[in-house]
């Protein structure tokens, strides 16, 4: 992954964000929640779960976290993390039903080695889920323009819905389904938006794809 020093050096100043974005979060979190498999036994990862605040209120057990300050906090939240990158998961192969990709894949060194490993670690009809803001939409904007003044943001890769649909489809993912919210300027969210099929409209995309 792409140098995780700032989000080792800055632990307060990313969980300050949350705070500050209550209904941006809880969009979010429950824009995913909808698409994560459901059942008896389901057995799942988060991929660079940062603190771990998405995989506790999404009842995700288990993950990794390349940022030793930030591993610290999510184990503090009992989620079990190891130390790990995006393109070199320390897992077997098809052992997971589904693995969660959260606001990471702007900061994977190599975007179509992180999809492999991923498909790697699933099993047969498991489901890679990507959450990520789409570099077209409003936030996208706004991201892009403010890259070089954002400790977070200075070194990301954001990208385009069709730039992620395509490398899905290239390592053969199939039956993609999407979902998306945040549908007005981060500043503008004062409430709760619910999620809706499709992309375009909103900021914050999702694609559910089985291997």
């Amino acid at each position: 992954m792409i140098n995780t020093l700032p989000f080792n050096e800055h632990v307060a100043e990313y969980e300050q964000w949350y705070e500050t974005y209550p209904f941006v979060f809880q969009s979010e979190v429950e824009a995913i929640r909808e698409l994560l498999p459901t059942g008896n036994n389901i057995y799942g990862i988060e991929v660079a779960l940062g603190t771990g605040r998405f995989a506790q209120e999404l009842g995700i057990k288990e993950g990794i976290e390349p940022s030793a300050n930030m591993r610290a906090l999510a184990l503090k939240r009992g989620i079990e993390v190891l130390a790990g990158e995006a393109e070199n998961l320390p897992y077997k192969d098809m052992h997971f039903d589904f693995v969660l990709m959260a606001f990471c894949i702007s900061y994977f060194d190599d975007l179509p080695l992180a999809f492999s490993e991923a498909q790697r670690v699933l099993k047969n009809g498991g489901s890679l889920i990507v959450g990520f803001i789409d570099k077209d939409s409003i936030i996208g904007k706004f991201y892009e323009q403010h890259k070089p003044d954002s400790v977070f943001y200075k070194q990301a890769n954001f990208y385009s819905t069709k730039r992620i649909i395509d490398e899905l489809k290239l390592l053969g993912f199939k039956n993609l389904q999407f979902s998306q919210t945040l549908f007005h300027e981060l500043d503008e969210i004062k409430e709760f938006e619910p999620a809706k099929p499709g992309h375009g409209e909103g900021s914050f995309v999702l694609i559910k794809a089985i291997k």
